[in-house]
């Protein structure tokens, strides 16, 4: 929980031991830290294959995983470390992402930009932590940057079918701030917004972020028929609202497996010069004519 008044973390004291005040007695209110991030503008750039540039006025800064930076200009100084020290790398890579994190600070007179890209096809969706409560959960290594102040954290599925078979495990991401940050997914966004008791069921890969009103356990895929030959796994993902939800249409596992079976049977259909219905097919024919 976070002081109203000067921004400190109280833990689940009442007053903060910081500057003294009493804490708000609404926890979603007092869950908001306030005014600790810096106010970046920004612009998304490209359609697939996407970057964000964010725009810097003097003093500000922006924090992102290490390796995605794709430009700066000349007065943007970049200091890379483990943020929070030891301890602050260690959780950061247990959420998946870097042990260090990149910080890029505009050092001169007039505004600068810095601009991060996409790791893999998909869109960018940018957080506006402020309005969404002041924190939000969303899976591994899908944080991309965020400006100065927000914090990535690490957060543990509360039920253990979750964690088990969720896709993500026990450990998703989550961000807290009053500020902007930018996370990834793959293929075409999907936002749904849940009402109260409102439930939806998802390819646990295509479950991309929610908020933390939103409760997430795991169902099985109808009977043992359906599970076997539907293609889907074992388990969907169960989402119950209230909140916020944003799926995914192309996880980066099911785009891998894609291009790995292109790799696996597509090579030795083009050698076999034997056209085929499918790629096993393919394989198959080809083999025998080979031999």
């Amino acid at each position: 929980m976070f002081c109203t008044k000067c921004g400190a973390n109280a833990g689940d004291s009442r007053f903060c031991p910081k500057c003294g005040a009493a804490l708000a007695e609404d926890a979603a209110q007092a869950a908001v830290p306030v005014g600790r991030a810096d106010i970046v503008d920004y612009r998304i750039i490209g359609d697939d294959m996407q970057l964000v540039e964010i725009e810097l006025d003097p003093g500000e800064g922006v924090r992102a995983e290490a390796g995605t930076m794709t430009y700066m200009t000349q007065d943007i100084e970049m200091t890379t470390s483990a943020s929070g020290g030891v301890m602050g790398g260690l959780k950061r890579a247990l959420a998946g992402e870097s042990f260090f994190i990149t910080s890029f600070v505009n050092r001169g007179t007039g505004k600068q930009q810095v601009a991060f890209g996409a790791p893999y096809p998909g869109k960018i969706i940018p957080l506006q932590l402020r309005d969404l409560g002041g924190s939000f959960l969303c899976q591994r290594d899908s944080y991309l940057c965020s400006a100065m102040g927000i914090e990535v954290e690490v957060a543990f599925t509360k039920k253990i079918g979750a964690g088990l078979f969720g896709g993500e495990g026990f450990i998703l991401q989550r961000l807290v701030g009053d500020g902007l940050a930018f996370i990834h997914a793959g293929g075409t966004i999907i936002e749904k917004e849940l009402k109260t008791g409102e439930s939806l069921r998802v390819d646990t890969g295509c479950l991309v972020a929610f908020a933390p009103t939103v409760d997430y356990d795991v169902a099985m895929v109808g009977d043992f028929k359906n599970a076997l030959f539907g293609g889907e796994g074992l388990f969907l993902a169960s989402l119950t609202g209230p909140g916020l939800v944003y799926l995914q249409s192309l996880p980066l596992s099911r785009l891998a497996d894609r291009i790995a079976a292109a790799a696996r049977w597509g090579g030795k259909d083009e050698r076999s010069g034997v056209a085929s219905v499918t790629n096993i097919g393919g394989s198959i024919m080809g083999s025998l004519f080979r031999k």
